[in-house]
């Protein structure tokens, strides 16, 4: 897969609020299926698991089985990628327009 459809998986998963909220979710630790589900009960565990193959297909989702349990990992590397790629170079760009302005404005 090419770099250009990898980002663009990465952004049609990050696309969705639901699936924001569930790396949230798998921030601080692997969780299960069955606990992500407890944690949005508005959303039934069929759903749950649609948004979690979108994140696993954009490998922001690292799943390991262990017995009957599967185990949702967060794999923030896509994400500082995209970071890197995209956010980076146009927030130091940004600071750099801030820091012109700043100066012109002291004279």
């Amino acid at each position: 897969m090419s770099s250009g459809e990898s980002d663009d998986r990465v952004f049609k998963a990050l696309a969705a609020p639901v699936r924001r909220a569930l790396l949230d979710a798998l921030k601080d630790r692997p969780q299960t299926t069955g606990e992500l589900c407890a944690r949005f009960p508005a959303l039934d565990r069929c759903t749950v698991m649609q948004h979690l193959k979108v994140l696993e297909g954009a490998d922001l989702v690292i799943v390991r089985r262990e017995g009957r349990e599967r185990w949702n990992h967060l794999n923030p590397l896509p994400i500082k990628t995209i970071h890197d790629r995209w956010i980076g170079p146009y927030a130091a760009r940004a600071v750099e327009l801030l820091d012109r302005l700043k100066s012109d404005l002291e004279g």
